[in-house]
């Protein structure tokens, strides 16, 4: 289990631009679910130095799954969701979207017409659309082998789960680590040689491989990432707002 702690020393407390619309100040709101991708746009909020209000969710300590509670900021009761100005926005790659492009100016996002765009591009979607789906099938069937169930039951069950596993689960998480072992070989961060919001994006997938799925110090640029984003204040900031989490 990957346990996030904030070790760098105390800094004095950043003041935030409030955010004004037609004369009229608000806040982006973060729906913020423990344990959770929203972690993410927290970081993202304090790379871009927006203030923003947290409101917490816990999820349930048996199922794991989001309280009904957040059902009533969107249908569908996940994080993450923020509101900002009378907006819903869920989704992570749609909030960091919409934040990098309403308040980045620029920032966190390489230039239209660029290779570094494509492959900003690219990994903003690799993340959630490739890499995580993979990540949470091996957490379905890793639970699947721990669940009670009727005696006779267990051995087929646990049986169904390894081959799945063996078969496809596992070869494939393989394959797209080494895959980005290799990418993360050309330049330091995920769209080149500057760090972008796609770098924050690919940071849930690959922090949760490290947990559940194998990724070790036997792929060092994965590892050496993961290390690179853990150092950035901002980082931290947002653990500091967010809390630890464990994945």
């Amino acid at each position: 289990m990957l346990s996030l702690n904030v070790h760098a020393e105390a800094e004095e407390k950043t003041v935030y631009p409030r955010i004004v619309s037609q004369g009229i100040n608000r806040m982006i709101v973060v729906h913020h679910l423990n344990n959770s991708r929203s972690q993410r746009i927290l970081w993202l909020l304090e790379e871009l130095g927006l203030e923003y209000e947290i409101k917490r969710y816990e999820r349930d300590r048996k199922t794991m799954l989001a309280p009904a509670l957040l059902r009533k900021v969107h249908p569908l009761g996940k994080s993450p969701v923020i509101t900002d100005d009378g907006q819903t926005v869920a989704e992570s790659g749609a909030i960091v979207e919409y934040l990098v492009g309403r308040y980045g100016n620029g920032r966190l996002i390489p230039a239209v017409d660029t290779p570094e765009r494509s492959r900003y591009t690219y990994w903003l979607h690799y993340a959630e659309g490739s890499l995580m789906p993979l990540i949470l099938l091996k957490l379905v069937f890793d639970r699947i082998e721990k669940e009670p169930m009727l005696f006779f039951i267990r051995p087929i069950a646990k049986a169904i789960s390894s081959s799945v596993k063996s078969a496809f689960i596992t070869p494939q998480i393989s394959l797209h680590l080494n895959y980005i072992e290799v990418e993360l070989g050309k330049a330091e961060w995920s769209a080149g040689n500057e760090f972008t919001a796609a770098d924050i994006q690919m940071s849930f997938p690959l922090e949760a491989a490290t947990a559940r799925a194998g990724l070790n110090a036997s792929r060092p640029k994965l590892m050496a990432f993961l290390n690179r984003i853990h150092q950035r204040p901002a980082y931290q900031k947002a653990l500091e707002r967010g809390g630890v989490y464990d994945l």
